[in-house]
């Protein structure tokens, strides 16, 4: 018998005015996999620590793979990169071929890749060359996977067979020369593949460090006006931007400006995006190929919007063949390099010479939800026919996992008016003194999302199993299974106008969330993040009665689809 609780629902000195709309989602069975489930993708080989899987598809749909991989941890000896390939959309790969062979003292890494449109497949990488592990006057051994030469080498059968390494010059810069090899020795790496600009043209970004270990980073650019075309690789160009001596930063973000990577506009326009330590990801155009940019500012759902919140971690940005723009973060404002669970999803397009944004889905979650331990990242999108599918490294295992169509064009729905928004239509009505049915098991995948009507503080369901209730302008929740409870609290709601809420409790990935007028909470000003995890273990919640009426569905709702039930 769950445990009965009593609330108070104090009313402030002004009435808030407040529309709720719940609707409460049920999930009575678990599904056989849940394709966010991280542990159900399919694995990449790999020789132990494993990094940025990067995975194009040829003419004939052959996906070759690029990745850094070795035989110990990230930045140890041995490490190098490696390519595999896939007939069948990932379920099965090649045997490992070298890309650059292994060599404890030049290690290879961090490698993006690009198909030409004649199939051949390029990889680009960090290459020690030089043999350097130590900075000049001291005598301790340094990491050397972020230094060296910027290399490549390129495949002209599906990556079975690979060319002899060619070195491309970099130019020293003020970032380099103030580093502690006074510009000999240069830092740095990339995250980025390289992408075709409307003028034909080849880009990709990377980042230079002025100290070591990843400090003081800026942002730099690779364009080739040929890459795509010349088949002759040392009739090759490739130029180094933005012009002058300094790359892409803000001064104002601090040292930490890193993880450097762009898309393409229609308009012929660049947008980049970087990760910070600030809470947020950067971003930054250019209207004239990388040559001068825009000073970076923090990424936005739509220009004077909210602000889009990731922890150090990689903020990875795509343009589709449709022109849609997708975008993978981590939706809280950490400053460190942890909280990478559950990876977050949102799709953007083209709006003022700017990119516009969605409200977050979650893409992917794993099982450990440890600040620090529980992290996936470095993700790459292959597009495959109408196939959508992303890959991920967790440093020791790389996956590729299907993504959903549905859930990439409910997020673009949002924003392009040429998509149809899908509203839910199987909705169950509750009647205020009506009892909730039978909520699902938490525990087994299930889930609930919940709503009413109101026009004033107090409760919109009560009782020993469940209760939502509006006090001091706040949205109360708590759920109790007679032996685990979780009590949690939304944002803020803006004062002085109508609300729609629309709150869910999805047992997959044992995340609570709350959307507030078509915005799903992010934490605000007060708190790192929106979303709650709650107890794996937590069962069925107890007996409930709607105070207000409230719709129910028989399965949890998607952030697109509480979206779609309406603004304030």
């Amino acid at each position: 018998m769950a445990r009965r609780r009593s609330h108070r629902f104090g009313l402030p000195a002004g009435r808030v005015t407040a529309v709720l709309c719940v609707a409460i989602s049920l999930a009575c069975a678990q599904e056989p996999h849940d394709p966010r489930d991280v542990a159900g993708g399919l694995p990449i080989p790999d020789e132990g620590y494993c990094d940025q899987p990067r995975i194009v598809v040829l003419a004939d749909g052959t996906w070759v793979c690029v990745l850094t991989t070795g035989p110990g941890h990230e930045g140890q000896a041995g490490q190098h990169v490696v390519a595999t390939r896939s007939a069948d959309q990932g379920r099965t790969w090649s045997p490992l071929v070298d890309v650059e062979p292994s060599d404890p003292e030049r290690p290879a890494s961090y490698a993006v890749s690009f198909a030409t449109s004649f199939d051949r497949v390029y990889a680009f990488y960090t290459y020690n060359g030089d043999a350097v592990w130590a900075r000049p006057g001291r005598d301790e051994r340094i990491r050397a996977d972020t230094h060296g030469w910027w290399c490549y080498r390129f495949s002209d059968d599906a990556g079975a067979t690979w060319s002899e390494r060619r070195r491309i010059p970099m130019r020293v810069t003020a970032c380099d020369r103030d580093n502690d090899w006074g510009g000999t020795v240069q830092m740095f790496w990339a995250i980025g593949d390289p992408v075709r600009t409307t003028d034909g043209a080849v880009v990709f970004g990377f980042t230079k460090l002025r100290r070591y270990f990843l400090q003081d980073g800026e942002g730099w650019f690779w364009r080739s006006d040929n890459l795509d075309t010349e088949h002759d690789p040392d009739a090759l160009r490739f130029e180094l931007l933005p012009d002058g001596d300094h790359g892409l930063r803000n001064d104002a973000f601090g040292s930490v400006q890193e993880e450097f990577n762009v898309v393409p506009m229609s308009d012929g326009g660049l947008a980049c995006v970087f990760r910070t330590t600030l809470g947020f990801p950067a971003i930054s155009y250019s209207r004239d190929g990388g040559h001068t940019w825009t000073a970076p500012a923090a990424m936005r759902f739509a220009p004077g919007g909210r602000v889009i919140r990731n922890p150090r971690a990689c903020p990875k940005i795509w343009r589709t063949r449709a022109g849609h723009y997708l975008f993978w973060f981590h939706h809280h404002g950490g400053t460190d390099f942890h909280g990478r669970n559950p990876a977050w999803l949102i799709g953007g397009i083209e709006r003022d010479d700017a990119l516009v944004w969605s409200q977050p889905e979650i893409c992917l979650y794993g099982a450990d939800r440890s600040y620090a331990t529980g992290r996936f990242s470095y993700p790459d999108l292959i597009e495959d026919g109408e196939r959508w599918f992303v890959a991920e490294t967790q440093k020791t295992v790389a996956r590729v996992h299907e993504v959903d169509g549905a859930l990439l064009f409910g997020m673009w729905a949002q924003v392009d008016p040429r998509l149809a928004a899908s509203t839910p239509g199987d909705a169950l009505d509750v009647a205020a003194g009506e009892p909730l049915p039978e909520l699902p098991e938490l525990a087994l995948g299930g889930g609930f999302s919940i709503a009413a009507t109101v026009e004033a503080e107090g409760p919109l369901v009560d009782g020993p199993g469940l209760s939502l209730w509006v006090a001091e302008r706040t949205l109360h929740v708590r759920v109790d299974d007679g032996t685990r409870e979780l009590a949690w609290s939304s944002d803020p709601l803006p004062d002085g106008r109508r609300h729609r809420i629309v709150v869910t409790f999805d047992g997959g990935p044992t995340v609570a969330t709350v959307v507030v007028d078509g915005l799903l909470d992010d934490g605000g000003d007060a708190r790192a993040r929106g979303f709650e995890w709650f107890d794996a273990g937590l069962g069925a919640p107890g007996p409930a009665t709607a105070r207000v009426p409230l719709r129910v569905f028989t399965r949890p709702l998607r952030t697109a689809e509480a979206v779609a039930l309406g603004g304030g």
